[in-house]
């Protein structure tokens, strides 16, 4: 549902001139629900395209129909929120919450935190296929952790099933990829009391990952593996 975003000015500015982005109102949810009606029904739409490294969506870009004999899946952080899928009868849904429930432990003894399994995902997603610095995603992660903890954790419960993506050796991937940002941050964010947050998250990743060793060879990572949608090389189209 990406695609559905309204353009990036919409969103209001905060002081670092960062906007938000993560909550459910950041999509145009009467078109969602006036495309999922029509879907339903048998009848053709036209869905919008959001580019991301412009921040605009252009309408009417991609026709779509549903066949008898088809399911409709829905990819979104916000797809357990109501108002996201109003229109659809109770019935003719199946929820299905996907979380990184990782059981990795850091030098200390202490379990990685799954929001930073989700961080590291979205930082090299982004610096690929965004058109954001690393350091930016992670000053902006206090967004998605406000949107995850009002929008999502409440509606965990309404899930018909629960996956674990969590993939153990995807931490030494990024490490290779993101860990110098972590060092970076760690000096930079240390002493700026408006930078906290992402100082905090970034002591705690820089810490998880510092003792691992280096992945440099990865074609042995399958390319239907789901971190090859963040790393590259994967074999579905995104």
């Amino acid at each position: 549902l990406d695609n559905y975003f309204f353009d990036i000015e919409k969103h209001p500015v905060d002081e670092f001139g960062d906007r938000d982005y993560e909550t459910p109102e950041a999509l145009d949810m009467p078109l969602i629900n006036e495309h999922l009606k029509l879907l339903l029904e048998g009848k053709t739409i036209r869905t919008p395209r959001y580019e991301f490294k412009t921040g605009r969506r252009r309408l009417n870009a991609q026709e779509m129909r549903l066949e008898d004999d088809e399911v409709l899946l829905i990819d979104s952080l916000h797809g357990l929120y109501d108002a996201m899928t109003a229109g659809v009868p109770a019935e003719a849904k199946f929820r299905l919450y996907i979380e990184t429930l990782g059981q990795m432990r850091a030098a200390d003894g202490t379990f990685m935190r799954w929001a930073d399994n989700r961080l590291l995902r979205r930082m090299a997603r982004d610096k690929d296929h965004r058109n954001l610095k690393p350091l930016e995603t992670l000053t902006h992660w206090h967004y998605v952790r406000k949107s995850e903890i009002k929008h999502i954790i409440p509606y965990i419960k309404r899930a018909d099933m629960i996956i674990n993506s969590a993939l153990p050796y995807e931490l030494p991937l990024f490490k290779r990829r993101l860990f110098r940002y972590f060092s970076d941050a760690v000096k930079r964010y240390r002493d700026d009391p408006k930078r906290l947050d992402a100082y905090i998250r970034a002591y705690r990743v820089h810490r998880l990952l510092q003792p691992l060793r280096l992945v440099r060879d990865e074609s042995c990572i399958p390319p239907d593996s789901l971190v090859r949608e963040f790393i590259g090389g994967s074999c579905y189209r995104y």
